[in-house]
Parts: structure tokens; sequence; C-alpha cells
């Protein structure tokens, strides 16, 4: 199938400048995936901002040496500094300063420096049905399934591409033909009270994304909406563990009322039947570290940490002293209210280290521990975490719920609590 580009898409891309070269690589990107066209989108949300070398931010300085601006409105994922000087981040000269010239270089390209995973959070919520083009495993797959827009999976740098030309590739999810669900994952077998709990999403997304890849699948036998944060933590573990850019929930997600109106045909082509055993071993399998007797961190808020989160977080220190860190990373716009309500300063003096516009995976933040040390063991509430947290810093991992992992802060050791499936 040829790509077709309408007469101003093609005046575009015959242009010299950034908006002639963002649009060369949209079409190209559109014919290399067998797009027909190419479709208007609302809105972008941007991971390509992220440090990973100084071609990165060669490239965005191109843009704008182009005049490039984006052209819908464009949030930014996380960067690699905490612009807010909340955190102490051990990038140092010279990457330190391409870092900062390419969070520069976003900004003058016309995105908000919003520097969060979670933009729905910040108020970045496009409507139902509404094609966009995100970036970021977690946010692309809850803009898909709880906020029901269409979107890819689109990555660094075809992301700030869609953005400059308002357009993007018209294929897989935004076609509601490739939204439809082929598989049941059927978690009627396990208790309403593990269902009910914060530690069971992110164990079920670990799980889910396991079983399905990157198909599309529908959640069966869940009676109670979970609440966003739960589908939030089961969206990135899910999107993290494989390749899920869309899940449906019966009687929760939008698109899928019940399991036979998101189906594609009149029977799945399976049935993933959920049992306490699977799930067991999908917890234990988000922990990497031995039997230990001492923590050295802990690190929640991937996704970033939410105002609700951090309420639960206050209510479960309760004004006690901590014997490590909690890393807790959230955007500017939660951090935004925490200064407001008087908030950072109290859990800043508990012993909180709050993270703000990155996170502890993605740039160094936490202590790097000598050979002479051996590996720290770091304890997280975030199948996210618990999946990128060892190659990317080091740490070995221990999953826990919220509730477990201060207490564990608060003791220097771990505790685990059960909560049978």
């Amino acid at each position: 199938m040829s790509l077709s580009l309408s007469q101003d898409e093609q005046a575009i891309a015959a242009k010299q400048d950034g908006a002639g070269m963002a649009m060369r690589i949209v079409a190209e990107s559109a014919r290399l995936l067998g797009a027909p066209r190419l479709i208007p989108i609302a809105s972008t949300h941007i991971d390509g901002a992220l440090y990973h070398g100084d071609s990165g931010t060669l490239f965005a300085e191109k843009l704008v040496q182009g005049g490039a601006k984006v052209a819908v409105r464009s949030t930014l994922n996380v960067g690699a500094l905490d612009l807010m000087g909340c955190s102490r981040v051990r990038l140092e000269e010279p990457q330190r300063g391409m870092a900062r010239r390419m969070m520069e270089a976003y900004r003058k390209l016309g995105c908000e420096q919003s520097w969060t995973c979670a933009p729905y959070q910040a108020g970045h919520r496009p409507a139902l049905g509404s094609d966009v083009a995100w970036g970021e495993s977690n946010a692309v797959v809850f803009c898909n399934s709880v906020l029901g827009a269409r979107t890819n999976r689109y990555g660094d740098f075809l992301d700030i591409a869609c953005a400059i030309v308002g357009r993007a590739p018209d294929y897989g999810l935004h076609r509601p033909e490739n939204r439809r669900a082929r598989l049941v994952f059927d978690v009627s077998g396990l208790s309403s009270s593990f269902l009910a709990s914060e530690i069971a999403w992110p164990v079920l997304g670990s799980l889910y994304g396991r079983e399905v890849g990157n198909a599309i699948g529908v959640v069966a036998g869940v009676t109670a909406h979970p609440g966003e944060d739960a589908l939030k933590a089961f969206g990135a573990a899910a999107a993290s563990s494989g390749a899920v850019g869309l899940f449906h929930i019966a009687g929760v997600t939008p698109e899928a009322p019940h399991v036979e109106a998101i189906l594609a045909g009149p029977e799945p082509e399976a049935v993933i039947r959920v049992t306490p055993e699977m799930v067991a071993k999908a917890r234990a399998g988000l922990s990497t570290a031995a039997a230990t007797e001492t923590i050295d961190a802990v690190a929640i808020g991937s996704p970033h940490l939410s105002n609700a989160e951090f309420d639960s977080l206050e209510r479960l220190i309760a004004g006690r002293r901590l014997a490590v860190p909690i890393y807790a990373c959230t955007g500017r716009h939660a951090l935004a209210q925490l200064e407001r309500d008087g908030r950072r300063k109290r859990l800043e003096a508990s012993g909180v280290v709050i993270v703000a516009d990155t996170c502890v995976v993605v740039t160094p933040i936490m202590p790097e521990l000598g050979p002479e040390l051996g590996n720290g063991v770091l304890m997280t509430n975030s199948g996210k975490f618990a999946h990128y947290a060892p190659g990317n810093t080091g740490y070995a991992v221990l999953y826990a719920s919220l509730a477990d992992c201060v207490e564990s802060a608060v003791l220097g050791k771990p505790v685990f609590t059960d909560i049978a499936a």
C-alpha cells in the first residue's frame, strides 16, 4: 500500500527547514509502517527529551535552528535533570550540560514543561476517540486504555516530528478494528480482597504483559472499579513486561462495557484463566534480591506519584523518621500541590527525598555503591521500577506494597505482609 500525501503535506515536506525535516520523518515512517495516509492529531506526549546521548540534543537543536514549533499541545516526559532542585542528580559534565541543552531545546520548540511520565495526572487528558501521538510506554497504555484516545507507541524522535506537523501515520491502534480484543484474561478466580489491594495491580500487570505480549486483551472478572492509580500501575507493569499498548477491563475501561462488546469475534482466540499460583509466581518474579536483613533505599513513583498516592504515603509514615530514604518520584504539578499544603517540608523532614521532573531509574540519583559494598537493595511497590531498576541502577529489587515499603524504610529491614490471591 503506497502512502498518499495531501498537497499541503507535500509542500511542507519540500521545505528545507525544521518543519520540512519533521514532515519527511513522519512521511518516511508512515511508508515503512504501511500507512496509506497521515491523519491529524489533537496532541502529543514527547518521550524524546530524555538525554541518552549527544545526538538527541543535536537533533532537537537542529529543529530549533530550522524554526520548528509544535503545532498541537505537546507535554514532555521526564528529563535527565531535576530542574526543580528537589534532588541531586549525579550526572557529570559534559553529559549534564548536554542534558540541560536538550531540555531547553524542547522548551524552545513550544512543548509544555510538564516533565512527567504521567501527563494524564497533570491535566493532559485527550478526549475519548481522539487521535494523538504519545510516547512513553505507561502514558501510551493509559491514554489508549483508560482515556480511550487513540495512539500507537511513538518512540524517539518520531514523537516530536508528529508534534511539529500535527499529523501521524494512519495505522495500528488509530484504527478501531485494531483495538478489539482477541483474548480474555480472566481474574475471576482470584479473591476479592486481593483485587481490592494496591499490591495486586502491578503484579497482575506484569503477568498480563508476559502472557499477552503485544496482543489486545480484555480483563474479565473485575467487579469494582479499582481506581486510576491501580489502572496506572497495571498498565505500566504490562507495558514493561510485554509490549502492551492497549488493554480493556470489562465494565471499567470506556471501550469495554462488557466482554462481548469488545471482542473481535464471537469467541476469543484464547482465554487465560489466572490462578493464585500464577499470581504468586509473578509476584515473586518482581523481586531479584536474595534473602536480606537490610535494605538500602525505597523508590516509588513509576509512574509518577499522584496527589492521592502522596496522601497515602504521608498517612503511612505518620510523622515517623525513616531509617533509609524513600525516593518519591513525581511531576512538578504534584510538587506544587505539596508545597501549597506545606506537606513537602513534612515529608522531607521524615526522610523522604522528593524527585521531580525525572526519576531514579533513568538518571543517577541514588548513591552509587562500590564493589566493596556489594549490590544495594531497593524496595519498591512499582512493577515498572522492579522491571528496570536492576539493569539501570545496579540495585537488586524487593517488591512489596506501599505499606510494607514504608514500614521497611522506618525499620531499615524488609517487612512483608501477605495478601493472598
